[in-house]
């Protein structure tokens, strides 16, 4: 075992040393006409060859696999059996060679996840309790550690400024690297570059609990993962080489030449089909995460590149997610004890539209509230002060039986024209305040859509849970197909599944628990980076810091990853079928020229692979 380690791990050298005895074997012969020196090296290049070839074949079949080494390794002994130490000697170079060139090739095509992991950070500047800022490893920081972040220095863990500005290059989060200003409040993340600046920050998430830890954890993942098309290649593999084996066997019973069955074995070699699309994937893994886009699998691309309805979550999604209140009207009396209640309310929620009642309301007094019901996709009853409070929309104030007058039903009319989300509250059962709230549309998303469609999405529909009126008024703006409001989580999903029973390709993009089941059930579900965490495990696809520009990219990545996997397949089958025409057809090819072809067939897959790692969406 030891022995077969060792020829393993100097396979390189192998292949050097081989090369030197072929050379000097024909520089013998052409110069000096040295026939016994010309036999002698390619003999000892043949046997050095083959070793490591042979090891390998050997513990390919240990575990019942034909795999190439053992064609090699037949091929090879045949040679040497008919005495045509050339030929040997030749292919086991070129085999190991070839090995060697595939190694270093896809080590570059593995570097961009390379990148990713040395942008790791290492140590931190930590306070201790003597005040004082100490180097440790990032390992020894913990959450509520108080760190300080220099100028050049990296951020080490997820956190929040607690004093001090600065500029942050947040390139391996999100792929953009135009600083982001920081200061106190800003949340940074780990792995990102304070490009000037002094920041104290306190750690929020630590180690792989930080977005840029999950980011190498998802893409190592994504990696390892296998395509619907590698899988197939796989079971191809299977039973093509013993296919092969038993062609070469067949040619050789039939014809009785030795030299043509183990040419055949030679250029039958699957190589560049088995490595062609697992390139493909890596460096289409690869060009998304340095992009700001992690596909969680070789599986997304084949799904994802064929999407021909995406459907989108509005609030976060094709809103920022941050709504403030345009339009308000009240209703009776005691107004500003109505708004202390609602603020009571509103203060327990973390819903976007209760941060935006809170800001609007601003410093007022707030009362104890007790037996808070969340109605599903309606709102909250609670009691506060001894009065029933119903806040929500307007299927909560049916529900509530809360007479609305002639008014109040204008007045919901002209705000929901005005794409307004609805905010109702009654107190003891009689409407007292009704906010319109508004999100702004995310900036340069029309566009983004527009580059979809030409992409080939044809239909862009969105469903929230908000109400028809502000539904339609965002989807005017954008240009959408479809537009849905007033939608539970369910039906959500029960809208994608008849979507994707008529047998339409969809994607769901969302960011929030609800978009769990919808994320879940879409062909290719896409979560905003800054979404929840249920969310983002749930998805295919992440979009991270939640910029909406990616994902005209991530498709259109998709897309290229999909055409060059099957530009691959079409190469290798292409070069099988011309080598094996050419040994039926022709007197020119030979195992030498036959695996020179292969390896170079190997090579091309390879290369045409790493073209992904540069692709960019034009227009």
């Amino acid at each position: 075992m030891k022995l077969q380690r060792r020829i393993l791990r100097n396979k390189n050298t192998i292949a050097l040393i081989s090369g030197i005895l072929i050379a000097i074997a024909f520089l013998s012969k052409w110069t000096v006409g040295n026939v016994p020196l010309f036999e002698g090296a390619l003999i000892i290049a043949s046997i050095l060859g083959i070793a490591p070839i042979a090891i390998q074949a050997y513990q390919a079949l240990r575990v019942k696999v034909i795999s190439i080494d053992v064609l090699v390794t037949i091929a090879v002994t045949g040679a040497f059996i008919i005495r045509n130490f050339e030929e040997s000697a030749i292919v086991t170079f070129l085999f190991l060679f070839g090995a060697y060139l595939e190694q270093r090739t896809l080590n570059k095509t593995r570097s961009a996840i390379k990148e990713l992991t040395e942008m790791a950070p290492e140590s931190a500047l930590k306070q201790m309790e003597n005040g004082e800022f100490q180097e440790v490893d990032v390992d020894e920081v913990d959450v509520g550690d108080i760190l300080l972040v220099r100028t050049g220095a990296k951020v080490p863990v997820d956190g929040t400024v607690v004093s001090g500005e600065g500029s942050i290059n947040e390139a391996s989060i999100t792929g953009e690297s135009i600083p982001v200003g920081k200061a106190q409040g800003d949340s940074v993340f780990a792995g990102t570059i304070l490009d000037n600046g002094t920041l104290q920050i306190v750690a929020d998430r630590v180690g792989e609990d930080t977005i840029f830890g999950r980011i190498i954890e998802l893409v190592e993942e994504a990696q390892d993962s296998k395509s619907e098309a590698e899988r197939f290649i796989d079971r191809f593999a299977k039973y093509y080489t013993p296919a092969v084996l038993i062609i070469g066997l067949l040619v050789w019973l039939f014809s009785k030449d030795l030299e043509l069955a183990i040419t055949i074995l030679v250029l039958g070699c699957p190589g560049a089909l088995v490595i062609g699309v697992p390139v493909s994937n890596v460096a289409g893994i690869g060009n998304g995460a340095r992009h700001g886009v992690l596909l969680k699998g070789s599986e997304v691309i084949g799904d994802f590149s064929r999407v021909d309805t995406m459907v989108f979550d509005k609030t976060g999604t094709l809103t920022m997610g941050n709504p403030s209140v345009a339009e308000v009207a009240y209703y009776g009396n005691n107004t500003d004890e109505a708004l202390g209640y609602l603020a009571s309310v509103e203060r327990e929620s973390d819903h976007p539209l209760a941060k935006a009642v809170l800001e609007e309301i601003g410093e007022t007094r707030f009362s104890e509230v007790e037996g808070t019901e969340v109605v599903k996709g309606s709102g909250i009853v609670a009691t506060v002060n001894g009065h029933r409070l119903a806040v929500g929309n307007v299927a909560l104030m049916e529900r509530e039986k809360v007479a609305l007058s002639q008014q109040a039903r204008a007045d919901i009319s002209r705000f929901e024209k005005n794409g307004n989300s609805l905010v109702l509250t009654a107190v003891d059962g009689e409407l007292k305040v009704l906010m319109g709230i508004r999100d702004q549309i995310r900036p340069g998303v029309r566009e983004e859509l527009q580059r979809l469609r030409r992409l080939g999405v044809k239909n862009l529909v969105m469903l929230s849970g908000d109400n028809q009126g502000t539904v339609d008024v965002v989807s005017r703006e954008l240009g959408l197909t479809e537009a849905h409001g007033n939608m539970l989580p369910e039906d959500k999903a029960a809208y994608v599944k008849e979507l994707i029973d008529k047998g339409q390709i969809v994607a769901f993009v969302g960011d929030g628990v609800n978009d769990s089941p919808s994320l879940a059930l879409a062909h290719i579900g896409i979560a905003m980076g800054g979404g929840t965490d249920v969310a983002i495990e749930t998805s295919d696809v992440v979009l991270m810091n939640s910029d909406f520009g990616r994902l005209p990219h991530a498709l259109g990545l998709t897309k290229a990853t999909a055409r060059n996997m099957r530009q691959n397949i079409v190469i290798a089958v292409g070069v099988v079928l011309v080598l094996l025409a050419s040994v039926l057809f022709s007197d020119w090819m030979n195992m030498s020229i036959g695996m020179l072809v292969h390896e170079g067939s190997i090579l091309a897959v390879i290369l045409n692979g790493m073209r992904l790692l540069r692709y960019k969406l034009r227009g």
